[in-house]
């Protein structure tokens, strides 16, 4: 063995040997933290391992089903063991969860979270906490408000005509006696929200609707492989709770660089042409190029908000970003803005396929509308449209849980009293700094003691006059959690629901659509995104085939 190769192989026994060191270290820690934080007085299953916790034979990310099972168990308030030894206290407590959502400060998100949101879509928006998320948040805000999105209507629609027409052409050309096509409606949905948010967020058609399947958009192709990771995998698993193992370099991790690579020189072209366009109007007008001014930069979109906030002179310090903080962005809302959106869009033609009665009174009510372009006030005037939209969105949230951790010692007041594990009555949460709290999405929307026994059927109707204890559960919309609460809940929200609604107009409107495999067949794979995918094929991704025809004439 040559001297550089031994040396190469000292190196590496030297970096194992220290991270056995470090886990070792963190193994230790963990014991030590559990046996001091108030956690250990709280009920919850035992741990079955050191590396998946409480979680026999199946990931954490998918343990709605088995944490509803533990809620039924021990009670509203409960601890259960994560991975490598970390504990967290999960509540379905809604003044508990309120009161978390509500102080942001005191509750952020952990670093598992952040470590991953980082990766997929950088350090914009959903990555920042305390004063850097207001300021971003407070320049981004005005333009997922109300008068905007009343003016992005328009395109909702048109881009869903266009959506429309590329299935009936797709539909001539089938063989198919029935006249039915064979599409999967996920690939098809996240094409056209991502042609959506591009033109709507940054002025910018990607052209995704129609880009071949030999040569599909390098941007979607792009979000697709980042949602793609195995988040079962040891090491990613090891990555969340060590963070010393995220400088190895994983096949995931190297396919994430290249495709964030892909989103930041997209970006820096929408940003570069934007700024040229403000600099070139100004000396249209005489202006120097270097005084430029609020009422300079045009456009309400997003990217003119930001790119306002970067230019303007007469915008105080406190409104400012700089260009890499602009950059930031772009990533977090290309992928959030499109993939969470086609995402609610196929699970609620999923629960429509499989409910023809439903799907026809909803067909009913669209087309009595006199025109196929409605307003934003007109979809909302949709009564049973309203209904479809937040029952899909409450049977099935695209992400379908989170965390926060405390960020000092602190105290959570209940509603409901627990008893701990020594018998004692508990009126509050009593957390340590770096206790990590687990906000059960799923489990709220889905539970059976605030929605009733038929909590888990898609039934539109209880809209009409949801259960009176529901109105408790904190929500910026719905009196659900699927958009959560507080300075972190989802600040385009009522974009994307306005944008579900006019697919959904236009698709009912057009067609009759019916499940292209069996129901059962269709699971939900959690990649921070709860996706459709086919059970029968994992290996091909989230996908939803649906049989589509036109819907017949009278």
């Amino acid at each position: 063995m040559g001297v550089h190769a031994l040396s190469t192989s000292n190196a590496l026994l030297a970096l194992v040997a220290s991270l056995g060191v470090f886990v070792l270290y963190k193994f230790v820690a963990a014991h030590i933290r559990a046996y001091k934080s108030p956690l250990r007085d709280l009920p919850g299953p035992k741990r079955l391992g050191f590396a998946f916790g409480s979680f026999p034979g199946i990931p954490e990310f998918e343990g709605t089903r088995l944490q509803e099972q533990w809620t039924q168990q021990y009670g509203h308030t409960y601890k259960f063991h994560s991975f490598f030894g970390t504990q967290k206290v999960i509540t379905t407590d809604l003044k508990a969860l309120s009161h978390v959502l509500s102080h942001g400060n005191e509750f952020q998100k952990s670093n598992p979270v952040r470590f991953i949101l980082g990766s997929l879509v950088g350090r914009g928006l959903l990555f920042v906490e305390g004063a850097k998320h207001r300021q971003h948040r407070r320049i981004v805000n005005p333009a997922f408000g109300p008068i905007q999105v009343r003016k992005f209507t328009e395109l909702f629609v048109d881009k869903s005509i266009e959506l429309r027409d590329i299935w009936l052409s797709k539909i001539s050309q089938s063989t198919r006696k029935d006249g039915r096509v064979k599409l999967d409606v996920f690939n098809w949905l996240n094409k056209v929200t991502l042609d959506i948010i591009g033109l709507a967020g940054f002025n910018y058609d990607f052209g995704a609707l129609y880009a071949s399947d030999d040569e599909p958009n390098e941007l979607s192709e792009a979000v697709r492989e980042m949602f793609a990771f195995n988040n079962e995998a040891l090491l990613f698993l090891l990555q969340l709770v060590i963070p010393a193992f995220r400088i190895i370099p994983t096949a995931q991790s190297r396919k994430n660089t290249r495709c964030l690579q892909v989103v930041r020189r997209v970006g820096l072209q929408m940003i570069a042409e934007k700024k040229a366009a403000v600099l070139a109007e100004s000396s249209n007008i005489g202006k120097s190029l270097s005084i430029v001014e609020r009422k300079d930069v045009q456009g309400h979109d997003l990217l003119s908000l930001l790119i306002k906030s970067n230019m303007a002179a007469d915008i105080p310090e406190t409104g400012r970003m700089n260009d890499e903080e602009i950059l930031a962005q772009v990533p977090t809302f290309l992928v959030a803005g499109h993939e969470t959106t086609s995402t609610g869009v196929a699970w609620t033609m999923f629960a429509l396929a499989g409910h023809p009665d439903i799907q026809a009174k909803l067909r009913a009510e669209v087309c009595a509308f006199p025109t196929d372009r409605p307003s934003m006030d007109e979809l909302n005037a949709m009564t049973y449209l309203d209904c479809v939209v937040r029952e899909a969105l409450r049977l099935h949230s695209p992400v379908g849980n989170t965390e926060r951790v405390a960020t000092q010692d602190t105290v959570i007041p209940v509603s409901t009293p627990f008893i701990d594990r020594n018998g004692v009555p508990r009126h509050e949460i009593r957390l340590a700094k770096g206790d990590v709290i687990f906000i059960p999405i799923r489990e709220i929307n889905r539970s059976e003691e605030l929605w009733g026994e038929d909590a888990n059927e898609f039934k539109p109707e209880r809209w009409i006059d949801i259960p009176e204890a529901t109105r408790s559960i904190p929500g910026v919309w719905g009196n659900m959690l699927t958009f959560l609460a507080g300075p972190h809940a989802c600040i385009g929200y009522r974009f994307s629901i306005i944008e579900t609604k006019a697919l959904l107009f236009i698709i009912v409107r057009s067609f009759e659509f019916e499940l292209g495999v069996s129901p059962e067949d269709i699971i939900r794979r959690t990649r921070i995104v709860g996706r459709p995918s086919s059970s029968s094929n994992p290996g091909a991704g989230p996908m939803l085939p649906v049989l589509l025809r036109p819907v017949k004439q009278d």
